[in-house]
């Protein structure tokens, strides 16, 4: 009943790692920021309406049929048959575009988790998957749950299945942080799925199974060395590289300052790198951030422990 009583509420989706190096499509993870905000609030014009949008640089369209916050909620209410209820919505983008952060599966999540929330919750966090996939999907084409799924759910999550949306959560090890780092560059989805192999030799596939096997098992056992020896990429990431300035040094730099495994964010241009300890991930997270800025190139440092909660309410206001 108190969530029938909800007039306007103001959800938060964060940004999350996709691939993890040897997991392309099949696994991420959610860190605490950046992130996006979305507000939603009863009105009495029906339908859902969105009303403003800040931070896009005027990128994104208000028309909800073509948000993929709008999609994922009108996906939702069709769902509920409540496609009459008036609702509107208020987009805050504080990520940026093409960064390999998961920026349009945040708005997906926030905008059908807000929506839910607003009208009561008659689904769960994960019953909303298909329709946070649906609004993403509206964006870059692509059905992979790898950035949904940790945006929604939080922490690390493990997709069996794409088509099916069959996910399970994997429990983060205790002291497992993530430097992540954005370079200021743009790198397009379709561009960067575009120069993946169309084939791929045996013997790598191989390589690549047994590391995503292993970088589970460490997870799972809390074993950092066998997280090192398996977070490395055969496939996307030698492909892949050529996107990012200076890569392979950033790798380098990063590996000496002490981190666990390097690889790609998602298809870039961001890059994470997994570590032990708070204070390893900020030298980490430095060492990468000097290289860029060398040559030079701007770049934000996002130091991190896995996000437990994904996306949540940071304020709601309740009818009087």
């Amino acid at each position: 009943m108190l969530k029938e009583a909800i007039q306007e509420v103001r959800v938060f989706a964060p940004a999350t790692v996709a691939n993890v190096a040897c997991g392309y499509d099949v696994l991420g993870f959610a860190i605490d920021a950046p992130g996006d905000e979305i507000v939603v609030r009863h009105c009495d014009k029906p339908g859902l309406h969105i009303t403003a949008i800040t931070g896009d640089e005027g990128k994104l369209p208000k028309n909800p049929e073509k948000n993929t916050a709008g999609v994922a909620a009108l996906d939702l209410l069709r769902h509920l048959g409540m496609t009459d209820r008036g609702i509107e919505m208020e987009i805050h983008k504080k990520m940026p575009f093409g960064s390999g952060l998961g920026s349009s599966a945040a708005s997906a999540v926030a905008g059908a988790y807000a929506v839910n929330y607003l009208i009561g919750e008659p689904l769960s966090k994960k019953q909303l998957l298909p329709f946070a996939m649906a609004g993403e999907a509206s964006a870059d084409g692509a059905w992979h749950a790898d950035n949904v799924g940790p945006c929604l759910l939080g922490g690390i999550v493990f997709i069996r299945s794409n088509d099916e949306l069959d996910v399970a959560q994997l429990p983060a090890p205790k002291n497992l942080w993530a430097a992540v780092v954005h370079p200021d560059i743009e790198v397009l989805t379709k561009v960067a799925r575009e120069i993946l192999p169309k084939d791929i030799p045996l013997v790598n596939a191989t390589q690549q199974i047994g590391n995503l096997g292993g970088l589970l098992c460490g997870i799972i056992q809390e074993d950092y060395g066998l997280i090192s020896r398996s977070i490395h990429d055969v496939i996307a990431e030698p492909r892949r590289q050529k996107l990012i300035p200076e890569f392979y040094k950033a790798k380098r730099a990063a590996l000496a300052a002490g981190a666990l495994g390097f690889s790609i964010s998602g298809a870039g241009p961001s890059v994470f790198a997994l570590c032990e300890g708070e204070e390893t991930a900020k030298k980490v997270g430095d060492a990468i951030s000097k290289v860029f800025s060398a040559i030079p190139l701007g770049n934000q440092i996002y130091v991190s422990k896995i996000n437990p909660h994904g996306v949540h309410v940071v304020n709601e206001k309740k009818t009087k």
